[in-house]
């Protein structure tokens, strides 16, 4: 289940909130799913449906080089996104909505608040796992091929 998919619509509109968290809601009825993304909007149904969270707790240098590297790509490729979306230089680099800008100035305050929330999560209905590197990341999914 790709959050960004259900929320961005045409022209980069974001799909309205009580109609975003219907589908949502809609899709993670489903027995067995994955969510990527997190939007604070929706994490009250994702979370107390879900049974794992594993969180990709990389560091500032690593999110802002792969967000860099990913926006490069998807701006020189012209692929396209969500409902038809792509991302364009001027969009990137020299908008107020800009994925990098927010990247930039979220990161720190999203991992503190990540890391509360977490405190206050019951290990017992939802089992954590936190990845702090590729490397790690690597290793988990290697290890799931291999069980």
């Amino acid at each position: 289940i790709q959050l960004d998919a259900i929320n961005w619509l045409p022209n980069w509109v974001e799909r309205p909130n009580s109609e975003f968290r219907v589908l949502v809601q809609s899709a993670v009825m489903a027995d067995k799913w994955v969510v990527d993304g997190n939007y604070s909007r929706t994490r009250d149904i994702v979370w107390s449906r879900a049974t794992t969270l594993i969180w990709l707790n990389y560091s500032f240098p690593v999110v802002v080089y792969r967000a860099l590297s990913r926006t490069l790509i998807r701006i020189f490729s012209k692929e396209e996104l969500y409902s038809g979306n792509r991302e364009t230089f001027s969009k990137a680099f020299l908008s107020k909505d800009s994925i990098l800008l927010w990247v930039l100035k979220t990161y720190f305050r999203r991992r503190r608040e990540y890391l509360q929330l977490l405190k206050n999560v019951s290990r017992e209905k939802l089992q954590i796992l936190i990845l702090t590197s590729p490397k790690e990341t690597n290793l988990f999914i290697s290890y799931l091929g291999h069980s």
